[in-house]
């Protein structure tokens, strides 16, 4: 399978994963059926999962030249992100409720928390004092050190799935600070998005 129609099933993939966790979509479910709001989640994350693991296989037997490829001192780099991507997902994970990511949680209460956590605070603790999102930040810098070299097909697909990445964390600050407002706000003047530019520039004065 050549390169482009990878690309655009990649591009569909993103598309269908961004329709469907749409705030609309979920309560329209809440309005018109109700009883199957604890389970969408969880219906969610396994439909996005079994679309996903063939589009993986498929990118990855695709071959095609190599167009990045981490050797000599860039090594060091690769493990740098890696690292970084890990304590980002380890120190998410303190205030992120994974049963709530997983849809498990929504099973016992029926409630869709969209800070994934029953904790409905903004806290300048740990990693959510350098970064708003630190598993979407931890996962662009996974994308991009997880494999050795990136062929063609690879390289495309880290790409659609990165901007997607940016696009959807946008779309989540304006799902917060519509359900928060102000003190979201607030958050946000102090801390930033995804790159922790504010948070260097602290630490350098």
């Amino acid at each position: 399978m050549n390169a482009v129609l990878l690309s655009i099933l990649w591009i569909a993939w993103c598309t269908m994963h961004s329709i469907l966790i749409d705030a609309s979509i979920l309560r329209h479910i809440k309005t018109h059926v109700p009883r199957l709001t604890r389970y969408y989640r969880l219906l969610y994350n396994g439909l996005s999962a079994i679309t996903l693991v063939p589009l993986i296989i498929m990118t990855k037997m695709a071959g095609g030249p190599v167009v990045v490829n981490w050797e000599g001192n860039a090594v060091f780099v690769r493990v740098s992100f890696l690292v970084t991507a890990l304590l980002l997902f380890r120190g998410g994970a303190q205030k992120y409720d994974l049963q709530y990511f997983l849809g498990l949680k929504q099973l016992q209460t029926g409630e869709e928390h969209l800070l994934l956590s029953e904790k409905e605070e903004f806290l300048e603790t740990g990693v959510f004092g350098i970064t708003r999102h630190p598993w979407y930040l931890g996962s662009l810098l996974f994308l991009w050190s997880m494999l050795a070299e990136y062929p063609l097909p690879v390289f495309l697909a880290v790409c659609i799935l990165s901007v997607y990445l940016v696009i959807g964390t946008m779309l989540e600050e304006r799902k917060i600070v519509t359900q928060y407002g102000e003190r979201y706000r607030r958050y946000r003047q102090r801390v930033s998005m995804l790159f922790p530019w504010k948070w260097l520039v602290r630490l350098l004065r």
